[in-house]
């Protein structure tokens, strides 16, 4: 019986054995296939998780996958430690999506921190502006948007009377922030105070300018459109619809009439003929005085 007993306990053993040998050994194959790529693939970092504004990167949060080693895109890692390298960290400089690759241009530097100097271009200039619930779209400009920026101020013309007009400052600006709010991923309109504009530096002194002499607002614009290769400057004598005066640098004589609409001349009509009216004279005797009194009757009467 005690032999039988120990014949079952080395089974066992054995069985154990061969089991680990086993796993390790898949498991040690597992590996290595994930470390080598197939013939022209190469192991490319993407996120495993959806990474937002300023999210930390940890090992656990980046992937390696298979990718075409003739379309890699500029800027990638080849593996977790270039990501994530121990002891530092990286931060998010924009939204990265599930299996979406991680790329230099969206992460700062190790032990960086999401900051909007990060996410600026080389040549650009990050100008805060003050805008309202009406100038800023109704909450609606969004980080990451495309705007047009207007500035409304009084101008004198050459003969000294002064109007408010509205020009166009900038085209296809980029909106960085709305208040303390970076976050290109925000989908919820949200009422800001100050929106933070990608500019360059020569537009940043028109912004500080413009905020000083008037008032600006911001238009929503669509990232596709074309910049309009002339502007055109607003004046209240232009407040109607279809009607555009022009150049106010212009005399006031020299520049077009307004558009305006005249109706059509009226048709003259004779005023209808009165009516003839003829009178008879009535004589009233009372006593020894009389009186005579006219009184008149309509013709055919």
């Amino acid at each position: 019986m005690r032999a039988q007993s120990l014949i079952i306990l080395v089974v066992a053993v054995l069985i154990g054995l061969a089991a680990v040998f086993l796993a390790n050994n898949y498991l040690g194959k597992v590996e290595q296939k994930q470390a080598t790529a197939p013939q022209g693939m190469v192991k490319v970092a993407v996120a495993r998780v959806p990474l937002d504004f300023g999210a930390q990167l940890t090992p656990d949060k980046v992937k390696l996958v298979d990718w075409p080693a003739s379309s890699i895109p500029p800027g990638t890692f080849a593996s977790i430690n270039q990501v994530a390298p121990a002891g530092t960290s990286r931060v998010a400089l924009r939204r990265i999506e599930i299996g979406e690759p991680i790329l230099r241009s969206k992460l700062s530097g190790a032990g960086g921190r999401a900051s909007i100097a990060a996410v600026l271009q080389p040549d650009m200039r990050a100008a805060a502006v003050r805008v309202s619930d009406v100038s800023g779209v109704a909450g609606f400009v969004l980080p990451g948007d495309t705007v047009d920026v207007l500035v409304t101020r009084r101008l004198t013309d050459q003969e000294g009377s002064a109007q408010d007009v509205t020009d166009v400052l900038l085209q296809k600006v980029r909106v960085l922030a709305i208040d303390q709010d970076a976050s290109d991923s925000t989908d919820k309109p949200t009422l800001g105070k100050t929106a933070t504009l990608e500019v360059s530096q020569v537009d940043a002194q028109k912004l500080a300018l413009a905020q000083q002499v008037g008032t600006l607002g911001l238009v929503l614009a669509n990232p596709a459109a074309e910049p309009s290769p002339a502007v055109e400057t607003v004046s209240v004598e232009d407040l109607r619809d279809g009607a555009y005066v022009g150049d106010l640098t212009r005399p006031r004589a020299a520049r077009p009439m307004p558009v305006s609409y005249d109706p059509p001349p009226r048709r003259w009509r004779p005023a209808p003929p009165r009516p003839s009216v003829s009178t008879s004279t009535v004589q009233i005797v009372r006593g020894t005085k009389d009186m005579s009194y006219e009184v008149g009757h309509y013709a055919g009467s």
